[in-house]
């Protein structure tokens, strides 16, 4: 019984160690792990960040009627090219009663100054007429006479004045019941022109529509909208996470949505000093004109992407960041450069800017160098 207990505890070890054995031998037979290598490359970085928006005019005028009315003709659409001082729409005036009522009422008033004022004029000329003539032959002072002579010349005056007043209340009359008055000529009120030199970018309003003119309480009725659309700029918001990085008079690429393989430049104008919570974020507005080198027509409102260059470095000495490794003490940058088969030395970086992809390599390491790259390969037997 003994006997055969100890050979089974033989038979085991010898199983025991044979596994180990083949084990080692498996593991020495297996393939030396390799590194890949890449050179360094030389390329443009380009750092930038990213803000959406639109194309705009840098400058949208809205015409807007000085007196309220329905709109009888129009003679523009959204499109049309025109000139400062072209007829745009013609209105037809429909009076308020109110207005007309106070306007004849003031009519009358008028008048009714005008009658008491030559009245008084005649009185003060009659007494004007005798008084000269005692002055002339010497029975009153100069100084009587000049008082008299005085209050002939206000009353005179006076009458001026009172004809004026008419003339004023029957013209304002004529406005408010047909938009226009004699004199007026190409200013009249019903005729609404092009205040400046442009394209049409939206007519609102249609033939029979009612407009209401601009005043201290109302914005008025916007009968057209013209820009200047060789003068467009490009409105965006940036994170507030970006806009550090971000300053006045850095340079744009824009491209535009509906524009397929064209990139415009632009300046960065504008950052807004405030900004404004949307959607749990803070955005900031920014402003950027275009120059436009070619005759490619942007149309208002287009959306847009701007590229806000940030930094650029012209034609370096560049490596993949995913190449770079840092001392885990120091953070320095360093990379490991192939001296031999299959061994590596370490060669500390100077580094410049990144567009997160590249970085630019400003001293450390030479296009020949070999870099070893971390991700391991394992040879694989036929």
């Amino acid at each position: 019984m003994k006997k055969s207990i100890t050979i089974i505890i033989l038979i085991i070890i010898a199983v025991l160690f044979g596994g180990s054995l083949f084990y080692l031998y498996q593991k020495n037979a297996e393939d030396p792990v390799v590194y890949d290598t890449e050179i360094a490359s030389t390329k443009t970085i380009i750092k930038k960040t990213v803000a959406t928006g639109s194309i705009v005019p840098k400058d949208e005028i809205l015409i807007k009627p000085n007196i309220s009315g329905i709109i009888e003709e129009i003679y523009i659409e959204a499109g049309d090219v025109i000139k400062a001082g072209d007829l745009i729409a013609k209105i037809k005036v429909v009076p308020n009663v109110s207005s007309l009522t106070s306007a004849k009422n003031n009519i009358a008033s008028n008048r009714t100054a005008l009658q008491t004022a030559e009245i008084n004029y005649k009185t003060q000329k009659s007494i004007f007429d005798r008084q000269k003539e005692l002055f002339d032959k010497g029975v009153i002072a100069a100084n009587e006479f000049d008082q008299v002579n005085n209050t002939y010349l206000q009353a005179k005056q006076q009458v001026e004045q009172a004809r004026i007043n008419v003339t004023q209340s029957r013209q304002n009359y004529d406005i408010i019941k047909t938009g226009t008055t004699s004199g007026l000529g190409n200013v009249a009120q019903t005729q609404i022109r092009a205040t400046v030199s442009g394209m049409v970018l939206d007519v609102p309003v249609k033939e029979g529509n009612q407009v209401i003119e601009a005043n201290n309480f109302n914005d008025g009725t916007t009968i057209a909208s013209m820009a200047n659309v060789d003068n467009m700029i490009f409105e965006g918001k940036v994170d507030e996470s970006e806009v550090g990085k971000i300053k006045e008079k850095l340079p744009l690429e824009i491209t535009v949505g509906a524009i397929e393989n064209k990139k415009f430049d632009a300046v960065l104008d504008y950052i807004a000093p405030k900004g404004i919570s949307e959607n749990g974020a803070i955005q900031f507005e920014i402003k950027g004109s275009l120059k436009k080198n070619d005759s490619t027509f942007i149309r208002a409102g287009l959306s847009a992407n701007a590229s806000i260059i940030l930094a650029r470095a012209d034609s370096v000495l560049t490596v993949k960041e995913a190449l770079v490794q840092f001392d885990p003490k120091t953070k320095a940058p360093f990379v490991e450069v192939e001296v031999g088969d299959q061994k590596f030395e370490r060669k500390d970086l100077e580094l410049g800017i990144s567009d997160g992809i590249f970085v630019e390599v400003l001293n450390g390491i030479t296009k020949e160098d070999k870099i070893k790259v971390w991700n391991q390969i394992k040879s694989i037997s036929n």
